[in-house]
């Protein structure tokens, strides 16, 4: 019990004799180092303010980009979409034509076989 008290008392006269050597050091007076406080605050409460403003100017920025970005895609699937209907129409008739050839070519290769077969 006397350790514990003895070493209250010692924390307790500490903190007085650095709080008394803090003040009868401090470089501005109470009235100033408070004034310093306010402004300290007045800026940092400013500083918040440009945060928050800047923030929600950033957000509607991500959203609008965001619906832009939406829009060009929608467009450009529609442009590939079309590209490729437009290409595979193109394509269609020489792929028609290419398999009519083929055909006729496996016909002819059929008859040459035979043709071969016949004088063997």
């Amino acid at each position: 019990m006397a350790n514990s008290k003895s070493l209250l008392l010692g924390l307790l006269a500490g903190g007085v004799v650095s709080a008394t050597a803090t003040l009868l050091s401090a470089p501005k007076s109470g009235k100033e180092t408070r004034q310093d406080l306010k402004d300290h605050v007045l800026e940092i409460k400013g500083a918040l303010e440009k945060v928050k403003v800047n923030s929600k100017v950033l957000s509607e920025q991500i959203v609008q980009t965001s619906k832009e970005g939406a829009l060009l895609i929608k467009e450009l699937s529609k442009d590939v979409k079309d590209s490729i209907e437009s290409w595979k129409s193109t394509i269609e008739p020489h792929q028609k034509n290419i398999q009519l050839y083929l055909t006729q070519i496996e016909e002819r290769l059929k008859e040459l076989e035979e043709q071969s077969q016949a004088t063997s």
